[in-house]
C-alpha cells in the first residue's frame, strides 16, 4: 500500500476514535464510529484474497447495522426526552438498544458470530488493530451509558461472552479464531464489572491490549497461523516460543503473570458486591479459556513435529522485523502483576 494512503487511513482511525472520545452528542459519536469503520475497511481488503474480501464485507455489513441501530436509538431518545446528550439516556428502550448495538460492534455474545470469521480472513497486523484499537470507541460509549442501563442486561452480556468465548475456543485449530474467542471472553470480563467498578474495566482493557498485542506480534514474528505450525517454531526460535507461551498463559489469567491481575480484582469486586454465584461462574468460564491456552502451549513446547524443517535456518538470515514493540508489549503482558498496588492507586 502507498505510504501516503496508509498514513491517511491510520490518521483517520485515530481521528474517529478521538472524535468519539471527545463527544457528548450522539451524532458526533456516531460520526466518529463511522470514520473509524471506513478507515479500517481498505486496510482489511488490501490483500486481494477472497477470504480478505469476504471478511471485509462481513465486517462492513455488521458495523453498518450497528451504526444504524445507534442512530435509531439516539433519535428515539431525542424524540422521547428532547435531548441528544449521551449522559441523558433516560429512555430504557433507547439505552438497551444502544447497548445491543455497541455489543454488536465489539463482538459481545450473543452478537459475536461475525468476529471469528472476520478475524480469520485478515492478516495478523490488521487483526491486531481490529482486536485492540477498534474496541476503544465502542467501549467508551458503553462506559458512558452503563449507568443508565439495566444491570441485568450487562450481567447477561458479560456472562454469555465469557462462556461462549471459553467454549468456542476449545476446538479451534486456527490461531486467529482462537484469539477472536479470547477477545470475546475478555470483553465479557470488562462488561460485567462495569456497573460496579468502571476503573477495573479500564484496567482490564489496558492489560488486554498489552497481552493481545504481544500475542499477535509473537505469532507474526513466528509466521504461525495454525496450531500445527506451532510445533516447528521451537526449532526456529526457542526464545520466541518461551515468550509466546508466557503471553498465552498471561491471556489465560495464570499467576504470576499480568493477566491474573484484572481477573483477580474483578472476582474480588464481585464478591464484595455480594454476587458470589456470578463470581464463581466467571471463574469457571476462565478455566475454559485457560484450557485452550494450555493446549497451544502444549503444541509449542511439548510436541515435536514429525516433519523435518523445510525452511532455511533463520539464525543464518538477517531479520527485518522490528522487535521493539514486541519486546515492550511482552514485558507489559508478563511482568506487571507486582505493580498491582501502584496501578490500583493510579486508576482509582
Amino acid at each position: 500500500m502507498n505510504p501516503y494512503v496508509l498514513m491517511t487511513l491510520l490518521s483517520s482511525l485515530g481521528l474517529g476514535t478521538t472524535l468519539t472520545f471527545a463527544s457528548s452528542h450522539w451524532l458526533l459519536a456516531w460520526m466518529g464510529l463511522e470514520i473509524n469503520t471506513l478507515a479500517i475497511i481498505p486496510l482489511m481488503a488490501q490483500h486481494h484474497h477472497p477470504r480478505a474480501v469476504e471478511a471485509t464485507t462481513k465486517y462492513f455489513l455488521t458495523q453498518a447495522t450497528a451504526a444504524a441501530m445507534i442512530l435509531f436509538a439516539s433519535t428515539t431518545n431525542a424524540w422521547m426526552m428532547g435531548v441528544w446528550d449521551m449522559v441523558n439516556m433516560s429512555s430504557p428502550i433507547a439505552s438497551a438498544m444502544v447497548i445491543a448495538a455497541l455489543a454488536l460492534k465489539i463482538g459481545l455474545a450473543p452478537m459475536h458470530f461475525w468476529m471469528p470469521e472476520v478475524l480469520q480472513g485478515l492478516d495478523l497486523l490488521t487483526g491486531l488493530v481490529l482486536s485492540t484499537w477498534q474496541k476503544l470507541a465502542p467501549l467508551a460509549l458503553i462506559i458512558t451509558v452503563a449507568q443508565a442501563t439495566d444491570p441485568l442486561l450487562l450481567t447477561i452480556l458479560g456472562l454469555m461472552s465469557t462462556l461462549i468465548g471459553g467454549w468456542g475456543g476449545l476446538n479451534q485449530t486456527q490461531l486467529r479464531k482462537t484469539l477472536a474467542y479470547s477477545s470475546i471472553a475478555h470483553m465479557g470480563w470488562m462488561v460485567i464489572i462495569l456497573q460496579y467498578a468502571p476503573h477495573l474495566t479500564l484496567m482490564a482493557l489496558v492489560t488486554y491490549i498489552f497481552m493481545t498485542s504481544a500475542a499477535f506480534l509473537t505469532l507474526k514474528a513466528s509466521s504461525a497461523t495454525k496450531v500445527n505450525t506451532l510445533t516447528m517454531v521451537w526449532s526456529k526460535n526457542p526464545a520466541l516460543v518461551t515468550i509466546a507461551a508466557l503471553v498465552l498463559l498471561s491471556l489465560g489469567g495464570l499467576p504470576p503473570l499480568t493477566g491474573f491481575m484484572p481477573k483477580w480484582l474483578i472476582l474480588q469486586e464481585l464478591a464484595k458486591q455480594d454476587l458470589p454465584l456470578i463470581a464463581t461462574m466467571m471463574a469457571i468460564t476462565a478455566l475454559l479459556s485457560l484450557y485452550f491456552y494450555l493446549r497451544l502451549c502444549y503444541a509449542m513446547t511439548l510436541t515435536i513435529s514429525p516433519h523435518s524443517a523445510a525452511s532455511t535456518t533463520p539464525w543464518r538470515l538477517q531479520t527485518t522485523q522490528t522487535s521493539f514493540p514486541l519486546a515492550l508489549f511482552t514485558v507489559m503482558a508478563v511482568g506487571l502483576l507486582p505493580m498491582t498496588p501502584s496501578i490500583i492507586t493510579l486508576i482509582t
